[in-house]
């Protein structure tokens, strides 16, 4: 399920730098949402594990898993401070033409 989560997060990340159908704010949302969600997915099967007391499977994906998980929140983290930054220099430029 972190995986789907993630996925999730740096598509609507791309979609919010493309300024997709103007609705940056709301894909912008939505990428930090599923970053969260990302992460508490991850969390939850950590906890799983430890509850079934599956250590072989701790040992086995924990390291992977962890590593892919930075992969995704770092990507969206960069892709959305793109964003912002974007959307901060067109407002910057609509108020020197005003």
């Amino acid at each position: 399920m972190w995986l789907i989560f993630g996925g999730a997060a740096i598509i609507t990340a791309l979609l919010n730098i493309m300024d997709y159908k103007n609705c940056a704010d709301i894909f912008r949302f939505l990428s930090l949402t599923f970053t969260s969600l990302t992460l508490c997915a991850f969390y939850a099967d950590g906890a799983g594990r430890v509850i079934r007391e599956d250590w072989g499977g701790l040992m086995d994906t924990m390291p992977t898993i962890s590593k892919a998980l930075w992969v995704c929140v770092a990507l969206s983290i960069f892709i959305n401070s793109i964003s912002l930054i974007k959307s901060h220099r067109k407002k910057s430029q609509n108020k020197k033409a005003a």
